[in-house]
């Protein structure tokens, strides 16, 4: 995803590059398999996808930036919260990605496990959850992702599809946002301590703990460490942010499934507020990948950076805000959005 923008938008070629380096110092040598579009079990691992994943959100992001726009604010999903706080300027990008290649080592060796998506809510999957199979997400009122070891996942999924619910497995190979991550997440303590944290210079929102991240949480280690053990609560953060205004949302990661997850929400269904995806949702030319970033990038150029002063007179002109992705993406040949095959 993404590799036609790469081919047509010298200006994203450059912060692609950019990141991808940083990567690679790390010890994760992404390009060759990113430039091929390889599939299969090893890109699936947290090793490439996570890497991957966080590369394109930030890299597109910084696009648009690099353009002039100025977002409103900016909410991430998983991997998509680094992202988006790197580029609110909480973190430097050469400590984002130590930070993250720090915490994929860290993880490494877990058990196996896995996520899986249920058209549901958390209250009628509650029944089916244990101390180790857990809400991992809450992408909608009725899109929910249990996490957990295998075989958990495994006896819950039986019984949710024998009750009648409809549920897939992502390609997950860990547990994410499951608790049976949080000794291993908390090994991340130490550097996250040593990394400054700077005041962001854009607004910035949690799924984790929806609303606005202060400076003063910002700055707790532990925030951030726990981030892969604890449920991402995007459905509620995105409900607090289209409360506040009418927005134009712009998805800045791969696919558009938290752009379809945004328009089914009642207040971009009826019209006020809207959202685009910078990416398409499936792989495309580079013609047709510069076209499609071209035009969402037109229409966040034509929505004001803040809200008007006089609220009353421009309350039909959305402000801009960003979404990072992390977790969702389109099921091929039905549009709805699933789990992406990593976190």
């Amino acid at each position: 995803m993404g590799v036609g923008l790469y081919r047509a938008h010298p200006g994203f070629r450059t912060r692609m590059d950019e990141v991808l380096g940083l990567w690679r110092a790390h010890g994760f040598d992404l390009r060759a398999d990113w430039l091929a579009a390889r599939t299969g079990p090893e890109t699936d691992g947290p090793r490439t996808a996570q890497p991957l994943l966080f590369a394109l959100d930030w890299a597109v992001g910084r696009t648009v930036l690099d353009a002039g726009v100025r977002p409103a604010a900016l909410l991430g999903h998983s991997v998509g919260e680094v992202a988006a706080a790197t580029l609110a300027g909480l973190f430097d990008l050469t400590d984002s990605v130590a930070l993250m290649a720090d915490r994929i080592s860290q993880l490494d060796g877990t058990p196996p496990g896995g996520m899986l998506a249920v058209q549901a809510s958390p209250d009628e999957v509650a029944p089916y959850t244990t101390d180790e199979v857990v809400v991992g997400a809450v992408n909608a009122p009725r899109q929910v992702l249990l996490a957990g070891p295998e075989e958990g996942l495994r006896t819950a999924q039986q019984k949710l599809r024998a009750d009648g619910f409809t549920c897939r497995r992502a390609r997950a190979l860990n547990p994410f946002h499951s608790p049976v991550l949080t000794e291993a997440a908390l090994r991340a303590l130490p550097l996250l301590a040593s990394v400054p944290v700077r005041r962001p210079r854009l607004v910035l929102h949690s799924a984790y703990e929806p609303g606005p991240l202060t400076y003063e949480r910002a700055r707790d280690p532990r925030f951030w460490a726990l981030q892969p053990a604890r449920p991402v609560l995007f459905g509620p953060a995105l409900d607090l942010l289209l409360a506040e205004r009418e927005v134009v949302l712009a998805e800045a990661g791969p696919g558009q499934g938290l752009t379809v997850l945004a328009r089914r929400h009642p207040r971009v269904a009826r019209g006020g507020s809207r959202a685009v995806g910078l990416l398409l949702a499936r792989p495309g030319t580079p013609e047709a990948e510069r076209e499609a970033f071209d035009r969402a990038l037109a229409e966040l150029s034509d929505a004001p950076a803040e809200p008007a002063a006089d609220a009353t007179a421009q309350a039909s002109r959305p402000v801009r805000a960003g979404l990072q992705a992390g977790l969702t993406r389109l099921r091929p040949g039905t549009g709805a959005p699933v789990p992406a095959d990593s976190e």
